[in-house]
């Protein structure tokens, strides 16, 4: 699996355990709904470092909270 499409998946596995939407995710985090939306619809080879980390932090997750799943073992994930 592809480390943007982990990401997305990582992110809407967080959003169903907390009911909430990815419309408010991208409120939060102050992207705009067409950046979030491609972001999660893996339209981005690697969706950049400061938007992950926006989407983390206002998920209320660390970055050791969010990357300890199954979705990033590095034996499966692919890297390019």
């Amino acid at each position: 699996m592809k480390l943007n499409k982990a990401f997305a998946l990582r992110v809407r596995e967080v959003l169903k355990e907390r009911n909430m939407t990815q419309y408010k995710l991208g409120q939060l985090t102050g992207l705009y709904h067409s950046t979030m939306t491609d972001i999660l619809n893996c339209k981005y080879q690697t969706p950049n470092f400061k938007n992950m980390a926006l989407i983390i932090r206002e998920l209320g997750m660390s970055m050791e909270e969010f990357f300890n799943s199954e979705l990033f073992d590095f034996e499966k994930l692919e890297i390019d």
